[in-house]
């Protein structure tokens, strides 16, 4: 039984009303993620692999260990394929630069990417003359697996991909992808910005070769993150950075560096940050992914059918069968920051506005500037959703819209 009464006590911010529908952007920290970190500045404040010293000893042994739960957690085979970054677009980037393209080469993604696995691609290929190949979905942002087929042929290198749309909520077949992609020789990196804090992850069975998340978006705190990558793969991936901590040996002309994680990992870490992505897992892991998954469809489905009954209230995306917890919707004759501003002012609801970093997909698929973004997670409840459901009702009955 899912204890939503229990999981709220940990985020005292509800406690002053807020109604928080904006967890795709950056969830709430709970209070044993903060303790944990805390503990970090009140007990063992100190640099991590660089010290022999109890508190440097102990600060190394909790940063390794954080690399050991993010490992389990997507059930990686070893802490050695774990980098700890600052966020998913950090990971994007470590591998874009870090791969040796050449002319070519060739990259496929989709339409309805994030900025961070979109652009960075555009510039690979102004870069490296690589080709660049766009996968487009149909008006409810779902795939056919058959362009798929078609565009990933024996010269694409990567297929770069989201797992979860962060505009439009879709859940995309990357286990069947990765197939396609790995029958080519093609490599596979997966966006799970929006998944790895929704819905169980792993990275077996999904057969990725590189995944990349968000630790403020799953109970963790800003500036942590991490880019799964597969063992064999490492040999191949170039770090971002080096320097302090990178390397195994120096000489006056020449540096031989570590193995992973270490050599991706340049200069201090954000130690406090990856312990508590560490502590993050542990949170979730407690209440269970599949408990979070289920309480979440179960809002998601309120939400979903709540909105598409209001009159003058456009609705995107799929039906919850293909989706997680992330609702785009227009009130027709307003601006969609009007919107989000009303449901602030009136309601103390908070959701997102705007292009989402996705314009493609707003151009291209939705044709519109921007929508209003409404997303859930495992503190909300269906109380919450029936609010944001009847103020947008209001909000649309105010305007006669037809």
């Amino acid at each position: 039984m899912y204890d939503i009464d229990k999981v709220r006590e940990d985020f005292p911010i509800l406690k002053k009303g807020v109604i928080y529908l904006d967890s795709t952007a950056s969830s709430l920290t709970p209070e044993p993620v903060l303790n944990k970190m805390m503990e970090y500045y009140h007990e063992y404040r100190a640099n991590v692999g660089r010290g022999i010293y109890r508190l440097s000893q102990r600060a190394s042994e909790e940063y390794e260990e954080a690399h050991r739960k993010v490992a389990n957690f997507i059930n990686a085979k070893s802490d050695a394929e774990i980098v700890m970054t600052k966020n998913t677009t950090e990971g994007i980037n470590l591998v874009a630069n870090g791969l040796m393209w050449k002319r070519g080469d060739k990259v496929v993604t989709t339409l309805i990417e994030h900025h961070s696995n979109f652009i960075v691609w555009l510039r690979v290929k102004q870069k490296y003359g690589v080709d660049m190949e766009v996968v487009k979905p149909n008006a409810e942002g779902l795939f056919d697996l058959a362009e798929f087929e078609r565009a990933i042929d024996d010269n694409t290198r990567l297929v770069a991909l989201t797992h979860v749309s962060n505009v439009l909520g879709t859940i995309l077949p990357v286990e069947k992808i990765g197939k396609i992609a790995h029958d080519h020789g093609s490599l596979i990196l997966v966006d799970g910005a929006q998944s790895v804090p929704h819905m169980k992850t792993n990275v077996q069975s999904m057969g990725c070769d590189f995944l990349a998340f968000s630790g403020h978006k799953m109970c963790g705190p800003t500036g942590s993150g991490a880019l799964y990558i597969r063992e064999e793969c490492t040999p191949h991936v170039e770090p971002l950075a080096i320097g302090g901590g990178t390397i195994d040996d120096v000489g006056e002309d020449f540096y031989k560096l570590g193995q992973s994680p270490i050599k991706y990992e340049a200069g201090t870490p954000a130690v406090a940050e990856a312990i508590g992505l560490g502590a993050a897992t542990d949170y979730l892991r407690k209440l269970g992914m599949e408990n979070i998954q289920a309480w979440e469809r179960k809002l998601t489905e309120i939400a979903y059918n709540g909105l598409k009954q209001i009159k003058g209230v456009d609705l995107y995306g799929p039906d919850p069968r293909h989706k997680i917890g992330i609702l785009a919707f227009n009130v027709r004759g307003l601006n969609a920051h009007d919107v989000a501003l009303v449901l602030d002012t009136t309601a103390n609801i908070c959701v997102r506005s705007g292009h989402h970093c996705a314009l493609p997909l707003a151009k291209a698929i939705l044709n519109v500037p921007g929508t209003v973004r409404a997303s859930t997670y495992l503190y909300n409840t269906e109380k919450e959703i029936s609010k944001l459901i009847s103020t947008v009702s209001e909000i649309s009955e105010s305007l006669g819209t037809p």
